[in-house]
């Protein structure tokens, strides 16, 4: 089971990084052609589909890379509400 876990770790942490390394936007920073769809600049069509992979992966982090504990923590702690 440890192993898989790192596999799973080295993967997510291999996704964040490549993501970072696309968001440094270079090819398309000097130009607004090919138009997608006959108005979209490439440069906003890249960064929507780039916001969208960041989405994915971000949802993929919480609901595969979550420490539990925190979860724990959090339930077993009072839940006191100040007084208002």
């Amino acid at each position: 089971m440890g192993a898989r876990r790192s596999f799973k770790t080295m993967g997510l942490v291999m996704a964040a990084l490549g993501l970072y390394g696309l968001h440094q936007d270079v090819w398309f920073f000097r130009t607004a052609r090919p138009l997608l769809f006959g108005f979209v600049p490439i440069g906003l069509a890249y960064h929507v589909a780039y916001s969208v992979a960041c989405s994915l992966l971000m949802w993929l982090l919480v609901a595969q890379a979550w420490p539990a504990h925190l979860e724990d923590d959090a339930e077993r702690a009072p839940h006191d509400t100040p007084d208002r």
